[in-house]
């Protein structure tokens, strides 16, 4: 069984397993006992294997990477409760409960299977033996001259043995991963940073840094995607220029792709490249500076954020030097849901407003926010639209909207409509956004906004880059005149030959641009 969607096909069925030869030898070669004690434990590992594989091609095809056995049995939870978000309770609960019972039966009836087949061979040992022994001829003939099916998929497989090792190596590098991360994450080139000598350039100014979820390069660049949502980029670049305001635009490799979000959010915060969830509790763990706790440490900045898609503890806030979060209970939001999203983000933004940025910080502070976007979260169905900003009130205002919308499930399932709702729903979120811009920011406003990672490889493409926009707008010429250097592209829509720099890369060249002196910690 192939561990990849694109590769799924009979050919790769119809292959001479080395493994199963030689199982097939060393059955014959043992009494009855210790040759069912394999035989079960052999069924039991195909198994695994089989459930290896299937989870294999559920990531790769949704974050664009195979399945960690040592890292990822974590997410399943934040799988099982996408799926209730989506598809609702329910459902989820049958989907689960479905999954355990095939996964039960998939070894139990394997390893009745295994059983069987070592019983027939132990019954009939001449013809077993003269079988073994032709099949495993035939074995080393085809490997030796590289015999193939259709496709080129070879006949001679060792692809058992192969995924073993290959799991067996990932749970290896996976824990020397650990240890490095640890020492590296030590070593910061602001660690030891005064407050007065981080970020002097940018005393005075109300900066806000906004994640957009699942903006990748794909909604500038897909054939499908990027028409609308390249319009509304230029609109919205027109739009601002008319009030007051300039951008520039590059991008960054997200550390992520398809999900995990929160690793973008650390990776482009901390400057360190936080690709799983280890280093991401090792980040969350250490005194390591991020790009919002500069600002704390200023002490001349308040510090905010905004995170309607936060609906349990979160002690990341700490990490981020934020003083007072508001998550999606927090907002007053009376609406519906919109999928996984907790609230449209107009909404979020006009209670942004209405919280925070309306009213001044104490002892003459600037601010500085934090926003995580939620409204292009997959499934993209329904997605909000928007209304007139004075009539948001407490969100019930899109019920109408929410009912009339695309159901989850008739979207989910279909690729085209899939990448179709994807962009608008970036269209929907880079307008809120823009409008709010322009609606209440200020000549000291300085709005950074990126995405965090590429949508799903079925939106994306199985060989999509890693890419996402990042764009800074600002009315003051001397903030984006910082930033020369970096060669963007003016607006909001990065042009494709436009830098790409490592996501981990940002944080340093930003507390640079804006005039912070280097102070490394090495331990």
């Amino acid at each position: 069984m192939p561990n990849t969607v694109v590769a799924f096909g009979p050919a790769k069925f119809v292959r001479l397993p080395s493994e199963g030869i030689i199982a097939a030898a060393v059955a014959l070669a043992l009494p009855r006992r210790p040759r069912t004690v394999l035989a079960s434990v052999f069924g039991v590992v195909l198994g695994a294997l089989t459930l290896v594989n299937a989870l294999d091609m559920g990531f790769k095809q949704y974050l664009g990477r195979s399945f960690n056995a040592i890292l990822d049995w974590s997410l399943l939870g934040d799988a099982e409760s996408y799926l209730e978000d989506t598809l609702g309770r329910t459902a989820t609960l049958a989907v689960s409960v479905g999954a355990v019972v095939l996964v039960l039966l998939l070894c139990v009836l394997l390893a009745l299977a295994t059983v069987r087949l070592s019983d027939l061979l132990a019954r009939h040992p001449g013809r077993a033996t003269r079988g073994t022994l032709i099949a495993g001829v035939v074995w080393i003939t085809c490997s030796s001259f590289g015999v193939q099916l259709a496709g080129g998929v070879p006949l001679a497989a060792d692809s058992t043995a192969t995924a073993l090792e290959v799991k067996a190596r990932q749970v290896k590098d996976t824990l020397h991963d650990e240890a490095e991360f640890q020492k590296v994450a030590k070593v910061d080139a602001f660690g030891n940073t005064p407050g007065d000598q981080l970020l002097p350039d940018l005393r005075g100014k109300d900066v806000i840094f906004t994640f957009i979820e699942s903006y990748g390069r794909s909604a500038i660049e897909d054939p499908i995607e990027a028409p609308g949502v390249d319009k509304t980029l230029d609109a919205q670049t027109a739009m601002l220029k008319k009030a007051g305001y300039a951008a520039k635009s590059g991008w960054l490799t997200s550390a992520t792709y398809g999900g995990s979000s929160w690793l973008g959010h650390s990776t482009t915060m901390s400057g360190l490249w936080v690709s799983n969830q280890q280093r991401y509790r090792t980040v969350m763990a250490s005194d390591h500076l991020s790009l919002t706790k500069a600002f704390k440490k200023t002490g001349d900045f308040d510090t905010v954020g905004v995170m309607p898609g936060i609906q349990k503890g979160w002690p990341e806030q700490s990490f981020y030097g934020l003083d007072k979060v508001y998550n999606a209970f927090q907002l007053g939001y009376k609406g519906p849901k919109f999928s996984w999203s907790t609230m449209p983000d107009q909404y979020a933004l006009q209670q942004f407003q209405d919280r925070v940025h309306s009213r001044k910080p104490a002892d003459g502070k600037s601010r500085m926010s934090f926003l995580i976007l939620t409204s292009s979260h997959q499934p993209w169905a329904p997605i909000p639209k928007m209304v007139p900003w004075d009539q948001l009130g407490d969100g019930s205002v899109f019920n109408a909207i929410e009912k009339a919308g695309n159901k989850a499930s008739d979207v989910i399932a279909d690729t085209t409509k899939s990448r179709q709702e994807y962009g608008k729903s970036v269209q929907y979120t880079v307008t809120a956004l823009t409008q709010w811009l322009q609606r209440y920011g200020n000549d000291n406003t300085v709005l950074v906004f990126l995405g965090d990672h590429q949508p799903i490889a079925r939106v994306s493409g199985n060989h999509a880059s890693r890419d996402v926009p990042v764009s800074i707008v600002a009315k003051d010429p001397k903030v984006l005149d910082a930033i020369n250097s970096w060669n963007w592209t003016d607006g909001l829509r990065p042009a494709h030959s436009a830098p790409v720099w490592k996501m981990s890369a940002f944080r340093d060249k930003f507390l640079t641009a804006y005039g912070s002196t280097p102070h490394p910690k090495t331990n």
